[in-house]
């Protein structure tokens, strides 16, 4: 598909018009995904341990304010996801070809635009799969120190004395080397449905505790300050997005028309994320207050056997989420390998598999405080990659056909996009230099307190 030469654009736009091509005949898939099965993925890369953090965006953002607000980011980043599934609905059809990545569907789209973005369509390509990379790779390295800090929690506590954090970071490198051996998303999708539920139970363990004593809704300001606001956009953007993923969902989709529609799989899957982050944001403000932590989880109770399960229940589901996380890097690389090896087999498959969970949680041995850094990357990656590469997508793919409507709409798209940028990477230096110059911690005690979720 990399392949269509410049000077045939003219040649698909016909075919396009002409002969009929349905692109999701052709699909042929050794283990195709469900609806069920895609919405169950779909789910989990959404509801990350960043949706443990929508009380303290809250605590932002004010009560009301917050619903509003939520709702709004969660459009933006539902529109970006369908239009840019939408433009390969598209391309499918103008070049004759069943599937397309992310980095695919940017270059196709660029290659057959307007004359200004030809010239640019392998760079983009490269720097979507860079970005897509390193936004994943960092987060499964996040998502180990995650993993290891809650266990290292419970087992202060229980034990009554410490081991060191990498010990238990390390003591998860086989777990999550026998995880990235399953095979495909077909046989992902179970490890999933466990993620889904043990998350569940978590939060509905810690909806629990936020539901008992409320304290009066006038206790708490309907509306923060707009000093704070840009933190609640940068939390919220970032714990809700899931952009890398949508493509490859698709692509392992048996009826890929399903994922879209009104009632399609994306729309679905991101309404109900969206309910379930206004709902605990909302509560767990509500009951803490400004005493309201980095993580819900954070206010419960370590001394309470349910709040102890609740730790245990969502640890475990992140460490079931480092999978699909995973899926996204090896295909990234496979996909590299494949067309510079001509003879790579299964065998070398399950080879890189090993090398880049040993790299990543050797990552995290190494900087167990990552997770500043690697909010500084999803902060640049996820503004470039959620909101203004899919906009930028939709300008090349129907350039013959853009309106007023389009363009005003777009335009807005891509200055939220360049917001999100902006106030992420400020929040993302000021955690650096919270986390590396105690002099600093004062001055950037709320920043500091972003620091997991944003590298969600």
């Amino acid at each position: 598909m990399r392949e269509v030469p410049e000077n045939r654009q003219k040649t698909l736009r016909n075919q396009e018009k002409g002969d009929y091509f349905d692109p999701f005949l052709e699909r042929n898939l050794e283990h195709p995904t469900t609806n069920g099965e895609t919405l169950t993925h779909l789910l989990k890369a959404s509801l990350g341990t960043g949706i443990l953090a929508m009380p303290l965006a809250f605590q932002c953002s004010g009560l009301i304010t917050g619903i509003f607000a939520t709702v709004f980011v969660s459009f933006v980043c539902t529109y970006c996801s369908y239009s840019l599934v939408k433009c390969a609905h598209t391309l499918y059809r103008r070049t004759r070809v069943s599937s397309m990545s992310y980095a695919d569907v940017a270059e196709v789209a660029f290659a057959n635009g307007p004359k200004w973005s030809r010239n640019f369509s392998s760079v983009t390509r490269q720097s979507v799969l860079w970005l897509l990379f390193v936004t994943y790779f960092g987060t499964c390295s996040v998502y180990t120190v995650i993993i290891a800090s809650n266990f290292d929690q419970l087992f202060t506590y229980h034990m009554g004395y410490e081991l060191n954090l990498r010990s238990f970071i390390a003591i998860l490198l086989i777990p999550l080397i026998l995880l990235s051996y399953v095979p495909n998303l077909k046989y992902l999708a179970p490890v999933s449905m466990v993620a889904n539920l043990l998350m569940a139970t978590g939060l509905g363990i810690t909806f629990y505790y936020t539901l008992s004593d409320m304290p009066n809704i006038s206790e708490r300001p309907a509306v923060g300050s707009l000093e704070t606001f840009p933190s609640f956009f940068c939390l919220t953007v970032f714990a809700m997005e899931a952009i890398g993923v949508v493509m490859p969902l698709e692509n392992n989709m048996k009826t890929p028309r399903n994922f879209l529609g009104i009632f399609g799989v994306l729309n679905v899957g991101m309404g109900g994320v969206t309910m379930v982050y206004i709902l605990l944001g909302f509560f767990g403000y509500l009951k803490y207050g400004e005493a309201t932590k980095s993580s819900i989880t954070l206010n419960l109770p370590i001394e309470d056997v349910a709040a102890q399960m609740a730790k245990i229940c969502i640890s475990l589901a992140v460490f079931c989420t480092y999978g699909l996380q995973f899926f996204v890097c090896l295909e990234i690389i496979w996909t590299k390998i494949q067309e510079n090896f001509e003879k790579s087999t299964m065998f070398h498959n399950y080879v890189l598999r090993t090398v880049l969970v040993t790299l990543s949680v050797l990552i995290a041995v190494a900087v167990p405080t990552i997770g500043p850094f690697i909010g500084l990357i999803g902060a640049f990656c996820f503004s470039l990659l959620g909101i203004v590469v899919p906009v930028l997508i939709e300008f090349a793919t129907y350039w013959n056909d853009v309106t007023i409507w389009m363009t005003l709409r777009n335009v807005v798209l891509i200055i939220v996009g360049i917001l999100a940028l902006v106030f992420g990477t400020v929040n993302s230096v000021a955690d650096i230099i919270a986390a590396y110059d105690p002099a600093q911690a004062v001055k950037c005690a709320i920043n500091s307190t972003l620091t997991e979720p944003i590298a969600e």
